[in-house]
């Protein structure tokens, strides 16, 4: 076993490309030249260094990096990487990289915990990801900056307009007290046919509220036609749902959306239909025409069935969403074609898609998608999937995704911060979220990572103020009668509030654009679906959360640094968090501290906290967070 090696033997490890720093980055534009600069204390008896990497899945090569001189004891190396030769003359790829240290008849290697901090072993463990992505990509600029708001439709706002309600339907008039239709074993059949009676023509009623929040993008749950409250059960693409106002509730919403500079994001779920859909058919609702009642349907290729016409694939075993098959050319050109769903929306207005379940799609999928998206919108649509790991490093079905390398993803929904924040605020374990900060930095390309979806609660997760205010002391329970009436404490909930603004402000100011699920910001709970899709508060918000997600949101618009700021993580250790964002004329410091005490944190120039108005102390006491402002001075 490798003894500890001491703080002053360890190397250090630098980036640079054209002459700037680039150390907590590894993800490069092809062509782009990466000189490594590797400074080795001599105790550490190395003799060389040398850089073994290797493209995804293939073998080996070793680079021994060239001496370039000695300074007080440390001996520094070099190398260049030509990512354009690297990539063998193609327009992108996957690589994997570590540095061994020759001590004679000892080699060490190095194995990094966060793609940029690295502790040295006496085997190959976990080497480092290179990131090489086409020279040409980018992701819309005018993304990065705003922030969203996440609405599912049904349970947001009921407005006045026309509506169709289907006979098939149980509609709940308690908005303020009604409990969405469950069942009572997790697993079981729910025929989810409930409707609070939120629609489109409400979402445009309360576009001021929502740009008082400083909102500049709406993403929508499903809206197409479809049997259920939540949408994911496509019945028809080409329509939108007539219990949420049809086609004259949407070019409402997307008119009156434009004026006041908010752009909408659809939920595209492309994997799988509904069972009862044009496609599928399997009621005959749809005229006999689709592949389950009518064998000569044109969609019958568009499913993989084993016995016909009961066994098919499905998404998870559920058999009301029939899994779509994306091989099948004229499946996919519906879709992502030219003419097809996603160019259709994009051209009357939506500025771009969130897929769902992305891992799920094919990359011929994929890439037909952005081609045509980017093409009708100049390059203005967004394309956000679901992923809830590093999508940068992503194995689906074990095969290696290339969601960043260029031609498919601009953005994914930001799990990992989520999983970082909360176990922060739980366990006042600073380094667990600093790693996954730093992790995401150094895999996604800087683009991308000013435009991630920074996400604390989705309609797929439980109410982050729940969450947040039980902590540890969730007891398990599985009687779905019991979360349907559960609340939390007073206690509990005084709690929750504290450590919610901890929480948004981090989700505020790191990279990437917040996302809020519709209700947070007004202190809705909620346990797993459907608990967390209770309506709207109307009338009885928290006031004291609903007015500090006003100013984060003030905060956020107001200052430019946070389109695309420079990240720089500065310290996580213990309980204290510190981070900066630097751009644009601004310099942006956001220190956490979940200690049980008051720290101190120095800083340099004046600074004003813009939570609270006032100059920096230079304290900042437990379980608090201070955003200090100050303007760059000189050349930046």
């Amino acid at each position: 076993m490798l003894t500890k090696i001491s703080v002053s033997a360890m190397p250090n490890i630098k980036k640079s490309v054209n002459g700037k720093d680039a150390s907590e980055q590894g993800a490069f534009a092809v062509g782009d030249n990466i000189c490594f600069t590797v400074e080795v204390p001599r105790r550490l008896g190395a003799s060389a260094v040398v850089l073994r990497i290797c493209k995804d899945g293939e073998k080996d090569t070793d680079h021994p990096l060239t001496f370039v001189n000695t300074e007080e004891g440390i001996d520094v190396y070099s190398y260049t990487v030509d990512t354009k030769a690297l990539c063998g003359y193609a327009d992108d790829g996957l690589f994997f990289y570590e540095f061994l240290f020759l001590r004679g008849m000892d080699t060490l290697f190095t194995s990094t915990y966060n793609q940029v901090d690295f502790t040295l072993e006496r085997h190959s463990e976990n080497r480092f990801a290179l990131v090489i992505y086409e020279n040409h990509f980018k992701t819309p600029s005018w993304f990065g900056g705003r922030i969203m708001y996440h609405i599912f439709v049904d349970r947001f706002a009921k407005g006045e307009g026309e509506v169709v309600t289907r006979d098939d339907v149980i509609i709940n008039e308690d908005w303020e007290n009604g409990i969405p239709q469950y069942v009572k074993k997790n697993g079981d059949r729910l025929a989810n046919n409930m409707f609070f009676g939120g629609n489109l023509w409400g979402i445009a009623e309360k576009l001021d509220y929502l740009k008082s929040l400083g909102v500049g993008i709406i993403y929508l749950s499903p809206i197409f036609k479809a049997y259920s409250n939540h949408k994911y059960d496509t019945g028809d693409y080409t329509q939108i749902d007539g219990m949420f106002g049809g086609e004259a509730a949407f070019k409402n919403l997307l008119e009156k959306a434009k004026e006041k500079d908010i752009r909408i994001i659809l939920d595209g779920v492309f994997n799988h239909t509904g069972d009862n859909s044009l496609y599928f058919d399997r009621y005959g609702e749809y005229g006999n025409s689709g592949a389950y009642t009518n064998e000569n349907s044109p969609y019958r290729r568009w499913y993989r069935f084993k016995k016909y016409p009961d066994e098919y694939e499905t998404w998870w075993g559920i058999d009301i969403l029939p899994k779509l098959n994306h091989e099948i050319p004229e499946c996919r050109k519906y879709f992502v074609g030219e003419g097809g769903i996603c160019e259709k929306y994009v051209k009357e207005g939506i500025a771009g898609w969130r897929l769902d379940v992305a891992d799920e799609l094919p990359n011929e999928f994929l890439d037909e998608l952005r081609k045509t998206v980017h093409k009708v919108s100049g390059d203005e649509a967004i394309i956000i999937g679901e992923v809830w790991e590093n999508a940068a490093l992503k194995v689906s079905y074990s095969k290696r995704r290339r969601y960043f390398l260029g031609r498919q993803l601009d953005s994914v929904m930001n799990y990992p911060l989520r999983n970082g924040i909360l176990g922060y605020l739980s366990e006042g374990d600073a380094e667990f979220l600093g790693d996954i900060l730093k992790e995401i930095y150094a895999t996604y390309p800087k683009q991308v990572c000013d435009c991630l979806m920074n996400l604390l609660g989705t309609h797929d997760t439980e109410r982050i103020l729940t969450v947040l205010g039980e902590g540890n002391e969730k007891e398990f329970c599985d009687d779905n009668d019991v979360f349907a009436k559960k609340r939390l404490t007073e206690a509990q909930y005084k709690r929750g509030v504290a450590l919610l603004k901890i929480a948004a402000a981090i989700q505020y100011t790191v990279y990437g654009v917040p996302s809020v699920f519709y209700g947070d910001e007004a202190g809705l709970e909620g346990y797993h679906d459907p608990f967390c899709r209770r309506p709207y508060p109307w009338g009885k918000e928290n006031t004291e959360l609903l007015e500090y997600y006003r100013l984060l949101g003030k905060i956020r618009t107001e200052h430019p640094v946070f389109i695309d700021g420079a990240f720089k993580l500065e310290t996580a250790k213990g309980g204290l968090l510190v981070y900066s964002r630097k751009g644009r004329g601004e310099l942006i410091r956001v220190i956490v501290n979940m200690e049980d005490t008051s720290v101190s944190y120095p800083w340099e120039d004046s600074a004003v906290d813009l939570l609270t108005g006032k100059s920096y102390s230079g304290k900042i006491g437990s379980h608090a967070v201070k955003i200090l402002y100050s303007k760059l001075r000189g050349d930046h």
